[in-house]
């Protein structure tokens, strides 16, 4: 055998020791999974190992982890394996890196203390991070029940709107879960708003009756990417579990997050059960012109309603200040009615009925305002959500 044979069989042998993690996997399957955890890692992390997405390629199954020590995310994809093994990898790097990829195979390759990311004639190298010194993960609880992956979006997205967002006030900052048997209720407020939504879904255990408080801005996140799936398997541990955890998870992903401490605040007394005029609109000219009128005032000014038989006027602005105002057709029914309103939370309210009409109940000019959807103007009010809206002082 020639040298340059020997020394051909040589090189190719070099080139593939000390690959402990070796796999190819489609473009859009890595980003996906990675996008998913990356949701989960810390941006100022106690430790250097949470910066990092664990993988950890099996027969022919690839998972990926990520965790801030309160949220832990994985995602599962099928790939070709060649090398089983695994490695930890800093995460955002990487997700920056196979959401720039274009639509070719990906392989990558641990080389050493060094990964390698390939696709076509691109090439990236990136550093390893301990995993000795990564935590265990926790585990999904049982699964409590499963709803469908629409619906649970939808019905956050509807009520972490209200959430609060001062971390002063964390049971403010969460969204409320309470399962009756095969109905669950989400509900969240930041003492301006209340917003509840009711739905049905499908418990494992008959009867099951439980409540959680799930950090508003996680349970949004999960709902909106899990959407891909059919379906959402909500788990939530037993109350006398010493972690209070929760999970949902689907279509190969799943997330666990750490329940709020605290009690939420008892809401049900502020939906009145009595009103004294409705106003039914169009949601759709009334959310345009209330963004109109709202340009000529700070967003935290009131606005300025005037509900009359057959017209809603909008005003925003007075004395020298820039003014505006804007009339839009309503359905009344009862006595006319003044009320004022922060403009951004009655726009975001008018956005989350997810309706062409909204009806706006009110029991008082100085009492919360209650908005729900309606799909006809002279249909039935929808009242599995509700939208309490709490009026604000002006000069008239």
């Amino acid at each position: 055998m020639s040298y340059v044979r020997l020394r051909t069989k040589k090189l190719l042998h070099d080139e593939n020791e000390g690959y402990g993690v070796k796999f190819t996997v489609e473009q859009h399957a890595l980003t996906e999974g990675v996008n998913w955890v990356s949701r989960s890692l810390s941006t100022r992390p106690i430790k250097t190992e949470l910066l990092g997405i664990r993988i950890d390629a099996t027969g022919d199954n690839v998972t990926l982890s990520g965790s801030d020590l309160e949220t832990s995310s994985k995602a599962n994809f099928t790939a070709d394996i060649f090398e089983k093994g695994e490695v930890l990898v800093p995460g955002k790097l990487l997700a920056e890196i196979v959401r720039a990829l274009p639509n070719k195979a990906i392989t990558i390759t641990l080389d050493g203390s060094r990964v390698l990311v390939t696709s076509g004639s691109a090439k990236f190298t990136l550093p390893t991070l301990s995993l000795s010194e990564y935590p265990n993960l926790p585990e999904l609880p049982e699964t409590t029940g499963v709803v469908s992956s629409d619906t649970f979006a939808q019905a956050v997205a509807q009520v972490a709107i209200a959430a609060g967002r001062d971390d002063s006030l964390p049971t403010l900052t969460g969204v409320h879960v309470e399962i009756e048997g095969e109905t669950v209720t989400l509900a969240a407020t930041d003492r301006y708003r209340l917003a509840v939504r009711e739905f049905n879904w499908s418990p494992t255990t008959p009867g099951a009756a439980t409540s959680a408080l799930m950090r508003a801005r996680t349970l949004a996140d999960a709902a909106k990417s899990l959407t891909g799936s059919k379906s959402v398997n909500l788990s939530f541990a037993p109350a006398a579990s010493n972690d209070r955890l929760a999970g949902f998870s689907g279509d190969g992903k799943s997330m666990t997050s750490r329940m709020l401490d605290g009690t939420f605040p008892p809401y049900r007394h502020l939906l009145p059960q009595d009103v004294a005029t409705t106003a039914v609109i169009e949601v759709a000219p009334f959310l345009d012109s209330v963004r109109r009128v709202a340009l000529v005032t700070d967003k935290t000014v009131p606005l300025r309603l005037e509900f009359t038989d057959g017209g809603v006027s909008i005003e925003a602005g007075a004395g020298e200040e820039a003014q505006a105002t804007e009339t839009v057709d309503v359905l009344l029914n009862g006595e006319p009615i003044s009320i004022a309103f922060n403009p951004t939370f009655l726009a975001d309210g008018l956005q989350a009925v997810g309706t062409p009409f909204v009806q706006i109940s009110f029991t008082g000019s100085n009492k919360p305002a209650i908005l729900t959807g309606r799909t006809e103007p002279n249909g039935a009010s929808i009242d599995s959500y509700k939208y309490l809206l709490m009026p604000m002082r002006y000069a008239s």
